[in-house]
């Protein structure tokens, strides 16, 4: 079994000035909400949630990315509220979020 229920990973990477990447688009801090709504939620823990920051996961053109482990189900998201449907759906309750899947 693995350590968490569910490994969360948010590409944060960030390039250089003028390229596309998940980082200008708000990854770092729409990570730092995830991390935060997961400790309020008190699902932090082993054999709970993990929320993690990654570099780059070469999906750029998608951005910004997460991807849950071990489902391995990769979301696109633009805001908070979309981070919170992953959390309250994906994580808590067990339910892709369809709309937000790639």
């Amino acid at each position: 079994m693995s350590y968490f229920k569910h490994h969360v990973f948010f590409c944060c990477n960030q390039r250089e000035a003028g390229e596309s990447c998940c980082n200008s688009l708000g990854a770092s801090t729409l990570q730092t909400y995830a991390k935060e709504r997961i400790s309020e939620l008190n699902m932090k823990g082993a054999g709970q949630v993990r929320i993690n920051k990654a570099g780059c996961l070469d999906r750029c053109d998608q951005g910004p990315v997460l991807v849950i482990y071990p489902e391995a189900v990769w979301y696109s998201y633009i805001d908070e509220e979309d981070v919170e449907e992953i959390i309250q759906e994906h994580l808590l309750n067990g339910r892709i979020v369809e709309r937000l899947k790639i």
